[in-house]
């Protein structure tokens, strides 16, 4: 097989991006919805809660950085599931507090845990100075660092 042209996409950095993102949430997905039946924004949901407590699932939008239309299906499915509750805005109707249940609470709590176990399986064979650097990166491209100085 013969290039066409000098441009390899296996060095694309949004495609390598993808590759890796695609791999390292398929690992972890493997857990939490054998175990909780949850999906991936499901996850993200019960974190954002589990971290940061009792939010609206449009705060949860900005800080997550996921479309409306995806949280809002996460948290009819998580309060199915009994992980968390809606409390309707006395003052706005439109807005609902959303908050783990104890069942969410456990599950965020294993999960945290889980989450950290598989974190140090990805980077058990990665130098802890090119660790550092990658999230370094990461952030930076992601615009996360910016999102960690937002209220």
């Amino acid at each position: 097989m013969t290039k066409n042209d000098e441009f390899d996409l296996q060095d694309f950095l949004p495609y390598l991006l993808n590759q890796a993102a695609e791999a390292s949430s398929l690992g972890f997905q493997s857990y939490y919805k054998a175990k909780y039946g949850m999906l991936q924004t499901e996850w993200r949901v019960v974190f954002h809660l589990g971290r940061y407590g009792e939010m609206t699932a449009k705060q949860i939008c900005q800080r997550a950085q996921i479309h409306k239309t995806k949280i809002s299906r996460a948290v009819s499915a998580l309060e199915v599931k009994r992980f968390l509750t809606r409390t309707e805005d006395e003052k706005d109707r439109r807005q609902e507090a959303l908050k783990l249940t104890e069942t969410g609470t456990r599950a965020y709590r294993d999960l945290r845990q889980e989450a950290s176990r598989f974190d140090q399986y990805l980077a058990r064979d990665i130098p802890a100075a090119d660790i550092d650097a990658l999230k370094r990166c990461l952030r930076q491209i992601s615009g996360l660092d910016a999102a960690k100085t937002q209220p």
